[in-house]
C-alpha cells in the first residue's frame, strides 16, 4: 500500500448471524428519558397552578401530583387506563400535534383540580424549556461529539417542537437534524424514523448508533444501525451518555 493511501475503515468484529459492524460515524439520540427529563412532577403542578393564578402549599401539590401522573402525563408513565372518550387521540398522539394536546389535557381533566384551567397549564409546561431538564452530561457528550466531528440527530416520538427547547439551553448548533414523529408521520421503532434520520445526517445505517431508553429506540436495530439503551436517570443527573461517545471511537 503506497505511504499516502488511506487504510480501509476497520471492522467491528462480526457476531455470528449479525450483520457486519463499522465504526460509529453518526449518533442518533432519543429526547426524553435521554438527553433530558421532565421536572419534578411537584414542581410542575405548583407552576402551573402559578399560572393560573393559584397557590398550592406543597402538601396539596404532592398530591395532586401524585393523582395526575398515575392519570397520565406526558414525559411519565404510560397510564394504566384510557379512558374511552380519548382512544382516538391517544392512538394518534405522536403523529399529529393537535391529539397530542387533546390526549394528554384530556387525561388531566379527569382529576378533579378545582383550579380553572390547570389542564392546559399542565400540558404548555412541556412546550416550554423550563419544563424539561437536560442531563447532566447532555452538553458535554454532544460537545465532544461535533468536537469529534461526528454528526447528531435527535430522533423523538414526540407531538410538539422541541428545537426551542435546544435553542434555550444554547444546545441547538450541536444537533444537525431533529427527525420528530409528528413530523414526518412515522413512530419509533418504524425503521423508516431511523432511515429517514440516517438520510438527514448522510451516513449509512450500519455507521449509526441509536441511543435511547426504551425497546422502541432498540427498533434502530431492524433498520441496520446499532443500538445503546441506557435506562432514564432522574432529572439532572448523569444519564450514562459518555458510552455514546466512546462507542464513536473505536
Amino acid at each position: 500500500m503506497p505511504d499516502h493511501a488511506e487504510p480501509p475503515s476497520p471492522r467491528v468484529p462480526d457476531l455470528p448471524g449479525q450483520p457486519a459492524r463499522y465504526p460509529v460515524e453518526a449518533v442518533l439520540f432519543d429526547f426524553h428519558g435521554t438527553l433530558a427529563q421532565v421536572e419534578d412532577p411537584v414542581a410542575w403542578v405548583i407552576a402551573a397552578a402559578v399560572a393560573c393564578g393559584a397557590d398550592l402549599d406543597r402538601g396539596k401539590a404532592t398530591v395532586l401530583a401524585d393523582r395526575l401522573v398515575t392519570a397520565g402525563r406526558a414525559g411519565g408513565p404510560l397510564p394504566a387506563r384510557v379512558p374511552v372518550h380519548l382512544a382516538e387521540v391517544w392512538a394518534d398522539r405522536d403523529l399529529y400535534a393537535h391529539a397530542h394536546r387533546a390526549a394528554f389535557v384530556g387525561l388531566a381533566a379527569t382529576v378533579n383540580t378545582d383550579i380553572e384551567g390547570l389542564a392546559d397549564a399542565l400540558y404548555d409546561r412541556l412546550l416550554g424549556a423550563e419544563g424539561w431538564l437536560p442531563y447532566a452530561d447532555t452538553a458535554e457528550s454532544l460537545k465532544a461529539l461535533r468536537a469529534a466531528g461526528v454528526p447528531v440527530a435527535v430522533v423523538s416520538n414526540i407531538g410538539f417542537d422541541i428545537r426551542p427547547h435546544f435553542a434555550s439551553w444554547g444546545l441547538a448548533d450541536l444537533v444537525d437534524a431533529f427527525v420528530l414523529s409528528y413530523e414526518i408521520g412515522r413512530c419509533k421503532p418504524d425503521p423508516a424514523i431511523f432511515l429517514r434520520a440516517c438520510g438527514l445526517l448522510g451516513v449509512e445505517p450500519e455507521r449509526a448508533l441509536m441511543v435511547g431508553d426504551t425497546p422502541a429506540d432498540a427498533g434502530a436495530v431492524r433498520a441496520g444501525l446499532a443500538a445503546l439503551v441506557l435506562p432514564a436517570g432522574e432529572p439532572g443527573t448523569i444519564n450514562g451518555l459518555a458510552g455514546a461517545v466512546a462507542l464513536t471511537r473505536v
